[in-house]
């Protein structure tokens, strides 16, 4: 049986054996958004929890109005909601409007979006009239909030804070320790401070710090209130399905949309199982959710859910721009088994970059793991990780497995979570 998967910017053909028994595991089929640009005037107009957007900007006659989007590791379809909202922006700045509107790129600690990146994430008509600031979190003046109860210092991009109307546009999109991405997310990790991101994403290792899960879920809960400190007026999150189409759209107070467009993204990527594999095909989705190794490890960690112990996971993962992150990378190369990074990082308290070693770890001291990539064997190697031929590695798998193997095809592995049907 031959299966075709996204893999970068294409397409790849895998050949699974005739002696397995193979399902898919794909996230539900929903309509998208007739009209995207309707559907978001129609928000603007009846938001979430606070008056629309006209009746801030009449209210509020802000001088200054900040608008952070996603780095392009996130898809959007900014090209299509952006400069509407922005034409609803002058208009209510009036006379104010020259020099008024300042555009973000929130990245964390991403590196900082260079001109070409900021021509792919950005529409023309955006780019050329206004002034857009690539975050840099590790250069960036900040402006301080103060700790949230979890001792999470708020420190964001001062440019940001000075705003008089504060706007986060976001996709809400399943998270392997946040729970669901959105909401206050794009300014307190897109424009943070190392400081606010680490200690953040320390939480992961607390109970209930779970895909799917929102109301208990304390990475998300100290996000929420961070978001609260900085004061963030209004929020436009969308939910995309696996072809990058919205299906659905909010916009108002960042709790607000967050809440109602989570139950959407569940729907449509939380998928029920009776049964574990054996062995599990998993492509993180294509571009950009395979952009790197840093950003395909989300599809390892989700992936692993639908495995039974010991199984056998191959994972697809171009990673056109390598690795991703030199802290990840300098961190692994030190180890020479996956063992030996948990053993180390436990030990020595979280740290950035070096976190995602140790999720990786996770997966490779449990399961099989074989990847399919653009990138040097020998790089894989150093990261702990087996490169392999598709074909061949899942026809040994079969080969070895007595029976019938179950063998599951996910073919949106960064984005598709798994719970007991």
């Amino acid at each position: 049986m031959d299966v075709q998967l996204k893999y970068g910017s294409g397409k790849i053909t895998i050949s699974i054996p005739p002696r397995a028994e193979v399902t898919l595991l794909e996230p539900a089929r929903v309509p998208p958004l007739a009209e995207l640009e309707a559907s978001l005037a129609q928000a603007l107009d009846r938001p979430r929890g606070c008056p629309s957007l006209d009746e801030l900007l009449r209210s509020r006659r802000p001088r200054t109005i900040a608008v952070v989007v996603p780095d392009e590791t996130r898809p959007a379809p900014l090209r299509e909601i952006l400069p509407p909202l922005v034409r609803r922006l002058e208009r209510g700045l009036g006379p104010r409007a020259e020099g008024g509107l300042t555009v973000f790129v929130g990245g964390g600690l991403h590196p900082p979006a260079d001109a070409q990146a900021l021509a792919r994430i950005l529409p023309a008509e955006v780019l050329d009239r206004f002034p857009v600031i690539a975050h840099d979190a590790r250069r960036a003046p900040f402006r301080d909030y103060g700790k949230t109860r979890r001792g999470t210092p708020v420190r964001i991009h001062e440019a940001f804070a000075a705003a008089e109307l504060k706007i986060v546009i976001g996709q809400v999109d399943p998270h392997q320790f946040v729970g669901f991405t959105g909401g206050a997310k794009g300014v307190v990790i897109g424009l943070g401070s190392p400081e606010t991101i680490e200690k953040n994403h320390s939480l992961m290792a607390e109970p209930h710090a779970w895909v799917g899960l929102l109301e208990e879920n304390p990475v998300r809960q100290d996000l929420d209130e961070a978001g609260r400190r900085i004061g963030i007026d209004f929020a436009v999150n969308f939910v995309l399905d696996a072809d990058r189409r919205a299906v659905a759209l909010e916009a108002g107070l960042p709790e607000e949309v967050l809440r109602r467009l989570a139950g959407v993204c569940a729907r449509v990527y939380g998928v029920g199982l009776r049964e574990k594999f054996d062995i599990v095909v998993a492509s993180c989705g294509g571009y950009p959710k395979d952009i790197c190794l840093y950003q395909a490890q989300k599809g390892l960690n989700l992936a692993s859910q639908a495995l039974k112990p010991g199984g056998h996971i191959l994972l697809l993962a171009a990673s056109p721009q390598g690795v991703g992150d030199d802290i990840y990378f300098d961190y692994v190369s030190q180890f020479t088994s996956p063992e030996e990074v948990i053993r180390d990082f436990q030990a020595g308290g979280f740290r950035m970059g070096a976190h995602k070693a140790y999720l990786f770890g996770r997966t490779l001291v449990n399961y099989d793991v074989a990847v399919c990539s653009e990138l040097d064997p020998g790089i894989l190697r150093t990261c702990h990780l087996r490169a392999a031929d598709p074909t061949r590695v899942l026809a040994e798998w079969v080969e070895a497995l007595p029976g019938t193997p179950r063998v599951a095809i996910i073919p949106n592995a960064n984005t598709t979570y798994f719970y007991p049907a």
